[in-house]
């Protein structure tokens, strides 16, 4: 079975929606030491899942599905990997999170569905040279995150 391979430690910034790892991080997809590995390293910014805000008393942007999302949310930055591959490793981490079936389905259509618009976004911000990482690892939970990318 596949695995989350650390606990996920994260700390939030001051925009209320933006949270930086603070370990490294990772997932085992298919099955545990697979060698088929996602690795989000520290200082990686993140919003867990960009779940629009009418939406969020029905699927916060945290829940049973963090650390799923975390992944996905690399995964999408990184595209080392297919954006298809990538929405799947996502739904096979809310499998392993034990998130409810519809959950999960509904999670994976969404960004099936919708995610292409982040995935074009971050093409462009990687060609303009904007990083999701903090350059900074000390970074206070007051700073905002456009203060704290770091310069590719």
């Amino acid at each position: 079975m596949s695995r989350f391979t650390e606990v996920l430690t994260v700390s939030p910034l001051g925009d209320g929606r933006t949270w930086i790892t603070r370990r490294e991080f990772g997932y085992d997809i298919g099955a545990e030491g697979s060698g088929n590995t996602v690795e989000v390293p520290v200082g990686f910014m993140t919003d867990f899942a960009s779940v629009p805000r009418i939406f969020w008393a029905v699927l916060p942007q945290w829940g049973k599905y963090g650390n799923a999302a975390v992944i996905h949310d690399y995964c999408y930055w990184d595209q080392a990997r297919p954006r298809q591959e990538c929405d799947h490793i996502f739904f096979e981490g809310m499998g392993v999170l034990g998130v409810s079936t519809v959950t999960k389905h509904v999670m994976y259509w969404a960004v099936r569905y919708f995610g292409g618009m982040a995935w074009k976004g971050n093409q462009k911000r990687k060609a303009h040279k904007l990083n999701k990482f903090a350059e900074n690892r000390t970074i206070k939970s007051v700073e905002k995150p456009a203060d704290l990318r770091a310069k590719m």
